[in-house]
């Protein structure tokens, strides 16, 4: 014997922990220190991991065995069996039968008799394909039981920023009041024109705590030990802004692991997302979370200047359809800010530059936006009519094709259900060989998965569609919170208007007049002005 150090290596999963005390960390020290003693090894130290499945070996008691191993202070490891090393048969071999031999450490597993420095043990290699078939074995049930929960509209994770556990049932999420004001205070200020990025210097400079900062003051883990605690980061700001289940919702199978071995989280398609709505009490409403990501998919680079102008990432070209945008600088004067075809800046040749300054956008739009507040506080019944009739013209014709398209294809595909059946019979009876059959069969599952596909987006369509009526009263919602508008806000201009469509300038009557419209949100109306220079004649029709 020497006076290296004898490694006593414990490591228990929550799979062993269904196993009973047989295999508890106080179990095992027992074993291997009357082992250790029986046998006259002498200067143990126990190495323990505590919860860590054996399908890794990313654990803190056994990489500090491992660094002491490579520092050569330690002459023998002794585990209770071979799978309190590992799971994974092949990297466990590797430490047996090369790394550990390197570095002239014994190895010993008690249970299984196994001792590198008696004997080449010839089934060790298939007892640690056993313990890696165990590992799979466990991970497949209990993702058939995750898959189970997920699917019937449990939470899968524990409450995100801004909800809790119940005190009452910890299956159920509430309304955490402190964190959910900011989670609300970041919805307002995307609402309002910020970034991210600006949104996150702001939460910073008020001193509100990250949400792994909070989680620690409640005496959570939230898990992000390497988070910034002091500053906000934009990436947590737009994870936030994203999240359906501040609307109430449930969202299960957002990520997946790659497999029993490799725990790294892989992003899933959000068409594999589980969405089950109004499960929990809502943070912000539904109309807010829309708006907000219709704003994110116009985002822009914030600018040097604070102020945030209301017409950013909302007008757009009438001829190339792109954004036009904000030209402004400290040197500028109110007057001289002005709004440019995007296209135009990139090459001359291919727009014009639909010019307008923001000024005069600014004074139509407030006009025409006061007149639209008017007309439904004041006709609201007749307002609501012409807005569903201007769905109705816009959409029933396309609903139409929509409907008959979706009919088809349902159709076609309880037909190729009938003719999978007599495909089947006919192989079974002989009528065509197996590898006709497959080829067929091929086609038709290929033809019918397209055809599913289709279903589902026609669905959506008509769903969104036939919704009409909803939106209306989002929007009429909307405008019933202003009395008379006197200052153009991003917030104003985002809740009520979905573009703005400038025309390029016409000089034939000897003034140089523009056409712009005014499309306000959930094509509820449309409305038309002319700028003239500096003076304009606006005529509004509400299609």
């Amino acid at each position: 014997m020497t006076d290296k150090i004898t490694a006593l290596y414990c490591r228990l999963s929550q799979d062993d922990m269904l196993d009973g005390e047989s295999n508890s960390i106080t179990n095992q020290k027992a074993i291997l220190k009357k082992y250790a003693d029986d046998n006259g090894f002498r200067n143990t130290v126990c190495y323990v991991d505590d919860g860590v499945s054996g399908t890794t070996f990313e654990r803190d008691g056994f990489k500090a065995m491992m660094a002491d191993i490579e520092a050569g202070k330690v002459g023998t490891v002794i585990t209770k069996d071979l799978s309190r090393l590992g799971r994974d048969y092949l990297k466990t071999g590797e430490y047996i039968e090369i790394i550990f031999p390197d570095h002239d450490v014994r190895y010993i597993a008690i249970n299984d008799n196994v001792d590198s420095a008696k004997s080449e043990n010839e089934l060790m290699a298939f007892k640690n394909i056993f313990n890696d078939w165990y590992a799979r074995d466990c991970s497949k049930k209990i993702r058939a039981v995750f898959k189970a929960k997920g699917q019937s509209g449990k939470h899968l994770s524990s409450p995100i920023y801004g909800y809790k556990h119940s005190d009452t049932d910890k299956n159920l999420c509430v309304i955490d009041d402190e964190s959910a004001e900011v989670v609300r205070k970041i919805f307002q200020l995307c609402i309002e024109g910020y970034g991210p990025a600006q949104i996150a210097r702001i939460l910073t400079e008020e001193g509100i705590p990250t949400p792994t900062a909070y989680a620690l003051s409640q005496g959570r883990d939230n898990g992000h030990r390497n988070a910034k605690l002091h500053r906000w980061g934009m990436e947590t700001i737009a994870h936030i802004l994203d999240k359906p289940e501040y609307c109430g919702h449930t969202v299960n199978f957002r990520t997946h692991v790659k497999s029993y071995k490799n725990k790294k989280r892989v992003d899933n398609p959000k068409e594999d997302w589980l969405i089950f709505e109004n499960t929990h009490e809502a943070i912000i409403t539904q109309q807010e979370f829309d708006l907000v990501q219709e704003l994110r998919r116009h985002k822009h680079r914030p600018t040097k200047i604070e102020e945030i102008n209301p017409f950013s990432g909302v007008c757009f070209c009438a001829d190339c359809g792109k954004k036009l945008y904000l030209c402004r600088a400290t040197t500028m004067t109110v007057n001289q800010e002005h709004l440019k075809c995007g296209t135009y800046a990139k090459d001359k040749g291919t727009c014009s530059a639909h010019f307008i300054r923001t000024a005069v956008l600014r004074e139509i739009v407030l006009g025409e936006l006061n007149k639209m507040i008017s007309f439904v506080k004041e006709n609201e019944d007749e307002f609501i009519q012409a807005a569903m009739d201007n769905s109705v013209r816009k959409q029933s014709s396309e609903l139409a094709k929509s409907k008959k398209k979706l009919k088809d294809a349902e159709k076609r595909i309880a037909e190729l259900d009938r003719l999978f059946t007599k495909l089947y019979e006919d192989n079974v009876s002989g009528k065509i060989s197996d590898d006709r059959f497959v080829m067929m069969s091929a086609g038709y599952e290929d033809e019918q998965k397209k055809l599913r596909a289709t279903v589902a987006e026609l669905t959506t369509y008509i769903e969104n569609a036939e919704q009409k009526s909803a939106d209306v009263s989002a929007f009429i919602k909307a405008v019933q919170k202003y009395e008379h508008i006197t200052e153009l806000t991003p917030e104003i201009m985002h809740e009520l208007i979905e573009k703005i469509v400038i025309h390029a300038p016409d000089k034939s009557s000897g003034h140089r007049t523009q056409e712009i419209e005014i499309h306000y949100r959930f094509d509820v109306a449309v409305a038309t002005a002319v700028a003239d220079s500096m003076k304009y004649d606006k005529k509004r029709k509400a299609a």
